[in-house]
This record gives structure tokens, C-alpha cells and sequence, in this order.
């Protein structure tokens, strides 16, 4: 980024951490950490496991009422939405706009015991909850971001859009943002996209790591261990499929990996199984490593059906062939912000004015999506600490959220003017 633009970028946030309303909205960040700790744990209460986001959803709408954000609505899929009130910014209006949005889903099935306990820790409370800190840390600091800037009766160059969207986590393949984007109301108009996810305050997802997700199924007539010996075995041609897949060779960069998750089939121990299933999780910050990768999956399965079903037997006795199919069930678009983006260079100038790291760093979010389109957009933590992500034990520190969220509202802000001048 050139120096002048740097200086630019600098001058224009600080000017702007300088007006009343932004001061305001900090101020209510300050006074109000109870408040954003009793959202954090009523919310830790309502599961939201991948597909059952329903009751959460419900909860969101609830809170952007009682906030008094305007045109709030929750959309086919589950995403609740609200605009901050002005006149500017009805839902109805044409002009440009900005989204903050944090995704409502945990991974945690339904029927996990859902009871967050509140512990201090080093001066701070620290929330022991599954999903307190992905997502309950995201969804609450964009509810802060929202009453903060209502309180502070802030006038916005152009409209602010609230989401919080379901489908982020496994098998949901972000399709609440995806949503989002295929909505005729918002084609075109969408001009950044901050994203909430977890906690942290000292780096930001910009670089969109892909990912692609497969569920095999190989089918057969299955039998007797015994009396139908010689047919081919789904497990069997399942494990050499396996097997070649995992010795396929991996590039150290572009960063690429590959993951056998699950498998299983068959009934009993002297039963030849009618069916084997397997997933498979692929990750590169590369597009080509993707193919390659899938191409290789497609060839190991049919290499090992091919193998197992032209195997001869002493007896002869076959029932039937194995077949086959593969299905995708996730697909998640690698992509780079690039260095000059316009919310990139905000995001440094505002870490810049609070004194914190610029980090940016590798991740698989809801940024994947308006990244891989060209809309300026990233993932960032909502303050605080967190820990035990996706397990039993997770938690969140309230330690430093405040830094956080004014990192947050301050990037929002000037994304919000530079949205106008477009």
C-alpha cells in the first residue's frame, strides 16, 4: 500500500474516532458489559444445532426489536435481519451497503446439555458454555455493535445491515451467507461485509481457505460370510479406496490437506454388508489443489470397485457387482483479499489508532463468500478471549472485549463512508 494512501486511510479514521456519535457509541460499550454478558449466557441457553437454528433465530429477532433497528425480518432459510434506523437506510432504499453479520449455528447436536456457568478468572468472567465463544462471543458483540450505535443516535452515510445468519458450521456449507447473496433485493448493493466469529482483537481472516466435502457410498448385494463368499465386500473395496486416497501426495504449499471423517456400514460380524459410507474433507487455499484432489477421489473409488469386482473366487459364487456414487456435501470457495483492498487498508488504520496488530491469517468463514465475489470483506474476532472450540469445554473471557468491539464499530464506520463515496 503506498505511503500516501496509508496516511490517507489514517487521517480518515481518526477523524472519525474523533466524532460525538462514535464517542458515544463507545461509551455505552464501556458502561454496558453486564448487559452483553446476560445476552451472552441467555443465548448460550437455546441450542442451534447444523439445520435447527429455529429457536435462535427467534431470540435475534426478538433482541433487533427491543434494539429498534428497522425492516427486521427473518428470511426462507433462517437469517434474521435489521437495518439501523434513518431515513437513509429503509430496507427500501437502492443506495450501497454495508453488512456486519455473525453466524447463529453451533456444531453441537441436538439434545448436548446446554448450562453455561460463570467463573472469574484473572479479574474477568469467563463463560463455560458449548458455543459461548463460537458463535455466542460474534452474535453478541454485533447485538453491542447495534444498540451502541442506536443509543449513540449516530447518522450513517449509508446503510447498515445486521445478519445473523444460520448454516456456517460443517454440513451447513454457509448457506445462510449464500442466502444472502442471492437475494434480489441486495444484487449489486452490498459494498463490505464484516464478519464476526469468535473472539480476538490482534488479527483477521483474509485469506478464505477452500474446502470441498464428499460423502461415498459403495453398494452391494451383501450376504452370508459363508454360504456367499466370493461376493464383493462394500467395507473391503471402501478400505482400498481409502487407502489410496490417503497416500495421495500433499503440497506443503499451497497449504492442502485431506481428511478421512467418517465411515461405516455393514449389521453383524458374518454378515457381507450391503453398503459402506465415508466422508471426506478436502482443504486447500488453492483452487487447482482442489481438483486435483478431487479428481484423485474419483479415481481411487473407482480403481477399487474395478479391482473388487473383476476379483475371482475359488467358488464362484458372486450375487451381484458393487456400485457407486459420490456426493458433495460441502463446497466452500478458496480466495484472497487482496493487499490493496479498501477494507484492508481501514483495518490497519484502525489498529494503527488503538495501537494493535494487523495479523492476517487463514481461515474457513462466512468471508468465504462475499471474498471469493470481490466484495472487500474479512472475519474478525469479537474481542475477548476464547478457548475449547467445538467441544464440550469451550469457553469465553470477557477480558479486553471492549477493545474488541471499538475495533469493530470504528472499521464498521469508515467501511460506512467509504460505501457512500462508490
Amino acid at each position: 500500500m503506498p505511503l500516501s494512501s496509508a496516511l490517507s486511510a489514517y487521517s480518515r479514521v481518526t477523524a472519525l474516532a474523533a466524532k460525538r456519535a462514535i464517542h458515544a457509541a463507545f461509551a455505552w460499550l464501556h458502561a454496558n458489559a453486564k448487559t452483553m454478558l446476560d445476552w451472552q449466557l441467555e443465548l448460550c441457553t437455546i441450542p442451534a444445532p447444523p439445520f435447527g437454528e429455529q429457536a435462535r433465530s427467534e431470540w435475534l429477532e426478538a433482541r433487533f426489536r427491543e434494539i429498534g433497528l428497522n425492516g427486521v425480518a427473518t428470511d426462507e432459510v433462517g437469517n434474521v435481519l435489521g437495518f439501523l434506523p434513518s431515513p437513509h437506510l429503509s430496507p427500501e432504499s437502492t443506495g450501497h451497503v454495508v453488512v456486519l453479520s455473525a453466524h447463529l449455528d453451533t456444531v453441537f447436536p441436538a439434545g448436548t446439555p446446554l448450562r453455561p456457568q460463570v467463573r472469574m478468572v484473572d479479574g474477568s468472567e469467563r463463560i463455560e458454555a458449548p458455543g459461548a465463544c463460537d458463535n455466542g462471543a460474534g452474535v453478541v458483540g454485533m447485538l453491542a455493535i447495534a444498540q451502541a450505535l442506536v443509543k449513540a443516535k449516530a447518522e450513517l452515510p449509508a446503510a447498515l445491515l445486521f445478519v445473523g445468519n444460520v448454516g456456517e458450521e460443517g454440513e451447513g456449507d454457509l448457506r445462510g451467507v449464500r442466502h444472502l447473496y442471492q437475494q434480489k433485493a441486495l444484487a449489486g448493493r452490498i459494498a463490505a461485509h464484516i464478519v464476526l466469529d469468535g473472539a480476538g482483537a490482534d488479527s483477521a481472516v483474509t485469506q478464505a481457505l477452500g474446502s470441498k466435502r464428499y460423502q461415498i457410498t459403495i453398494s452391494g448385494p451383501g450376504g452370508h460370510s459363508f454360504t456367499d463368499s466370493g461376493t464383493p465386500n462394500p467395507i473391503t473395496a471402501m478400505g482400498s479406496a481409502v487407502a489410496a486416497l490417503a497416500a495421495t501426495a500433499l503440497p506443503d504449499e499451497p497449504r492442502t490437506t485431506l481428511n478421512v471423517g467418517t465411515i461405516h456400514g455393514g449389521t453383524s460380524v458374518n454378515s457381507i454388508p450391503e453398503s459402506a459410507v465415508a466422508t471426506v474433507d478436502l482443504r486447500s487455499t488453492s483452487t487447482d489443489e482442489l481438483v486435483r484432489l478431487e479428481v484423485a477421489l474419483h479415481r481411487a473409488v473407482e480403481d477399487a470397485v474395478d479391482h473388487w469386482n473383476g476379483r475371482t473366487t475359488p467358488s464362484g459364487r458372486v450375487r451381484g457387482l458393487l456400485t457407486y456414487k459420490i456426493d458433495m456435501i460441502g463446497n466452500r470457495p478458496a480466495a484472497l483479499l487482496p493487499d490493496g483492498s479498501p477494507i484492508l487498508e481501514a483495518l490497519r488504520a484502525v489498529d494503527r489508532h488503538f495501537a494493535l496488530n494487523s495479523g492476517s491469517r487463514l481461515g474457513s468463514t462466512d468471508a468465504n463468500v462475499p471474498i471469493s465475489l470481490g466484495v472487500p470483506s474479512l472475519s474478525l474476532g469479537a474481542g475477548g478471549d476464547g478457548g475449547g472450540a467445538h467441544t464440550l469445554a469451550e469457553w469465553y473471557s470477557t477480558k479486553d472485549r471492549e477493545t474488541g468491539l471499538r475495533r469493530i464499530l470504528l472499521l464498521t464506520a469508515a467501511m460506512l463512508e467509504w460505501a457512500a463515496e462508490q
